[in-house]
């Protein structure tokens, strides 16, 4: 009886041991790094969420050219890594190919859509919340300007300058003025032109300026606070790199899609197919913390929360510039 006590123990630790090692995650981030305080850093905060929940590890990649995508994602094919997430649309292509030839490899692609069985594409509605942060703009511009900041020039950061315009102008403010530090993936990663074009709108009059830019971003900021104005952080919350000087950030939770990437594999629940977050998901938003309340009216909270609750209810449609590559406001 003893030896078969101890041999269903073993089966079982056996088994649950061999479920453990059918979950052995790959995170890739794009073009500017791991630690860029926006898009990837909230792709590794999904991921370092998930291991502390878990205690499962899992593997990482830093690309630091293109022609290094198809490579890194083929190799943890190879390894066996699977769930496998990029983080951002130029994985799209390497996707493609790659996971027609490891058809039982699960895989998830942020930013961009791959229609594969086995792919599970995420994207945003990016636009709902930068009209948020857009009418913060617009109310704490005190000459009712405000200024954009652009990474790449493409039409998913065209996405957020629609929204932001579209939010500004509800609340308000007068011009918008729009730049792009780019037309290569250079421009997630060139703080000091972002701080040249955010001093150059400053000159023009904008109070207030916001990046979506990745890593360009933080030049962007920087250049606001040393001026004396406002800036409006993205992706992740960067309200802490200039207390009292970044008016809130734009947040695109990125690290929910890595985590349940990751938790949905695990549990046996991963699906493919196209997951769309927006407000109503709370995939996107604004925020709020000590380094910025101070800055934020209750007419300013008052505003930002009916419009927020507006677009959940269907009341108010923010546009989407991917769907005609326009901006009407």
């Amino acid at each position: 009886m003893k030896k078969l006590v101890l041999g269903l123990l073993a089966a079982t630790a056996m088994s649950v041991s061999a479920f453990a090692q059918d979950i052995k995650p790959a995170l890739l981030f794009d073009l500017g790094g791991k630690f860029d305080k926006s898009f990837n850093e909230a792709s590794f905060g999904g991921a370092e969420m998930f291991k502390k929940e878990t205690g499962i590890e899992y593997v990482e990649f830093e690309i630091s050219n293109d022609a290094q995508r198809e490579q890194a994602l083929l190799r943890f094919a190879e390894e066996g890594r699977n769930p496998i997430v990029m983080a951002g649309f130029s994985w799209a292509a390497s996707l493609e190919k790659v996971a027609k030839e490891f058809p039982d490899t699960k895989f998830a692609i942020i930013d961009m859509v791959v229609d594969l069985p086995n792919v599970r594409s995420v994207v945003y509605k990016e636009q709902e919340g930068s009209y948020l942060v857009g009418i913060l703009a617009g109310m704490a511009a005190k000459s009712k300007k405000v200024g954009f900041v652009g990474g790449m020039d493409i039409p998913l950061i065209r996405k957020f300058a629609c929204g932001y315009v579209g939010g500004a102008k509800a609340a308000g403010a007068t011009d918008v003025i729009q730049n792009y530090t780019g037309d290569t993936p250079a421009a997630w990663n060139d703080p000091t032109k972002g701080g040249e074009i955010t001093n150059s709108q400053i000159g023009q009059g904008a109070d207030v300026v916001y990046a979506a830019a990745g890593g360009t971003g933080i030049g962007v900021l920087q250049a606001a606070a040393d001026a004396g104005k406002l800036g409006v952080g993205v992706d992740s919350n960067q309200n802490y790199l200039h207390p009292g000087k970044v008016l809130t950030s734009m947040l695109k939770r990125v690290d929910v899609a890595v985590y349940n990437a990751f938790m949905d594999a695990k549990n046996g629940k991963f699906t493919g197919g196209f997951n769309v977050l927006g407000l109503a998901e709370d995939g996107v938003g604004y925020a709020v913390d000590d380094n910025n309340k101070a800055l934020l009216t209750p007419e300013m909270l008052a505003a930002v929360e009916k419009a927020k609750a507006d677009i959940i209810a269907g009341t108010v449609t923010v546009h989407d510039y991917m769907s005609d590559n326009a901006c009407p406001y």
